[in-house]
């Protein structure tokens, strides 16, 4: 997998966790915590997303 194409299913990730994020906080029977991991989750992708831009623009 190119890393062009492995960034864009990182960033196509992100965006299915943030609608999910979204959806569970709109829904009155998921809780906090199990809010607290989807955010968790999106938040290990985003700093992965960045960490291989950073790679890929010094190399």
């Amino acid at each position: 997998m190119s890393l062009t194409s492995h960034l864009e299913e990182l960033k196509r990730k992100h965006g299915d966790l943030e609608r999910e994020i979204d959806q569970a906080q709109a829904s009155p029977s998921v809780d906090d915590l199990q809010i607290l991991k989807l955010k968790r989750r999106k938040l290990a992708l985003k700093d992965e997303i960045t960490k291989l831009k950073v790679a890929h623009t010094t190399h």
